[in-house]
């Protein structure tokens, strides 16, 4: 591919399609020089266009004439839907027409298509969503985030790996501290599932394992990656989301009780602002499916156009720094870990 990353748009996806998505697609290639290209229904992209600035955008259309509703299976997405914008996109990564892929719509079909179209790594063998959740310092890595329910003690460990070539590449973390997941700190404890992928990590090369993590441990700071299986991780992420907002509303319930709360509301109100951006989800983007021959993010379904730019802009610089093969020489690294922990 060339140096400047092509990005796959599925610009159908999302609560909001094109009118949201076409232009975070072309603010993410106006500023961070990239191509995109925009998958979907013509007509409705070009009408976008029409009252869109393209003034220093690289973009083509490529058009999809299907549409994945959001109450279907995953399964009869990838059998029936081969005209989906969602399909469409992952086959032009396939064929190495585009870096990566970025979707807003029916995350179980994105993560379908990127598995069974895209392909997984080799020694991979369930690729994992990674989400960022704010903390008190830096942001945390969390996988996975519910790509995978079930899962077995390797599955963990690989997610921990992949998780760390993650921090390093995109965060530019030096040296991540990873944990997984836990019922208590101590070593030991957990069920079998994640007492077996403790020493699995505990014995990783070049991995900087911290141990197990209890829930009140996420939001700290003191922790750079969490591994969990996807059952807990879609929980954590959707407890976290309902909490920010939850917060949000009882903060502004209180500002307004009384005279000099007001006023306080008011001398405060650049902090708040700071933290509402803190605790806004647009601003990580979106989740990499990581574990896939080329990268593919899902995004969230009520994504605006801020989401949608900052997801482009990661898929860029993943495409720019290699993060797939340096996940690739990890699982490599630790190849006899996971083939002792596959034959127990």
């Amino acid at each position: 591919m060339s140096e400047r990353p092509i990005i796959a748009v599925d610009a159908m996806g999302g609560d909001f399609g094109p009118s949201v998505l076409v232009p975070g697609a072309l603010e993410a290639s106006r500023t961070d020089n990239l191509k995109v290209l925009l998958v979907g229904d013509t007509p409705r992209i070009e009408a976008v266009l029409a009252k869109s600035n393209l003034d220093g955008v690289d973009f083509d259309i490529v058009h999809a004439e299907e549409v994945v509703l959001m109450n279907e299976h995953p399964a009869d997405v990838l059998r029936r839907k081969k005209k989906s914008s969602i399909q469409i996109g992952c086959r032009l990564v396939k064929d190495h027409v585009a870096d990566a892929v970025v979707s807003a719509g029916h995350s179980g079909a994105a993560v379908a298509c990127g598995m069974f179209i895209i392909g997984r790594l080799k020694g991979v063998e369930r690729p994992a969503l990674c989400t960022m959740l704010p903390t008190e310092r830096t942001p945390v890595v969390l996988l996975d985030a519910g790509a995978n329910v079930d899962c077995r003690p390797y599955h963990l460990f690989q997610f921990g790996l992949m998780g760390d070539a993650f921090a390093r590449d995109i965060l530019n973390y030096e040296s991540p501290r990873v944990s997984i997941l836990s019922i208590g700190e101590e070593e030991g404890k957990g069920n079998s599932q994640v007492k077996e992928a403790f020493d699995l990590l505990k014995g990783a090369k070049n991995l900087n394992f911290m141990g197990n993590a209890e829930g009140r441990d996420i939001f700290t700071g003191d922790l750079d990656v969490i591994v969990c299986d996807g059952f807990v991780g879609n929980i954590v992420v959707k407890m976290s989301e309902g909490m920010a907002k939850s917060l949000t509303h009882m903060l502004k319930r209180c500002f307004k009780s009384s005279i000099p709360a007001m006023l306080g509301a008011l001398l405060a109100k650049g902090a708040f602002k700071s933290f509402r951006k803190t605790i806004d989800y647009a601003e990580y983007g979106g989740a990499p499916l990581l574990g896939l021959k080329n990268l593919a993010i899902v995004c969230h379904g009520r994504s605006n156009s801020l989401a949608m730019t900052n997801a482009i802009r990661m898929a860029g610089t993943f495409v720019r720094k290699k993060t797939v093969e340096r996940l690739a020489e990890t699982i490599l690294a630790n190849e006899e870990l996971t083939r002792f922990s596959r034959s127990n």
